[in-house]
């Protein structure tokens, strides 16, 4: 579902793809790494450092790749 009109979709991908391939990759690292920090906020505190680790990784990844 989106309710953003098609003419602004067009006129955002347009702005989005006249930056060069380094300015959207490094939007992109920008985002991910924002999304990790919302995603550690999220864990419970206490957690040691090697559990922290693991919960993200789980958290980011646990449905493209087994764990195990």
């Amino acid at each position: 579902m989106t309710d953003t009109p098609p003419e602004i979709e067009r006129m955002m991908r347009d702005k989005l793809m006249a930056r060069s391939g380094e300015e959207r990759f490094v939007m992109g690292a920008l985002m991910f790494d924002s999304a990790r920090e919302m995603v550690k906020a999220s864990l419970p505190r206490g957690l040691s450092e090697a559990e922290q680790q693991r919960q993200l990784f789980k958290r980011l990844y646990g449905k493209e790749i087994d764990i195990e």
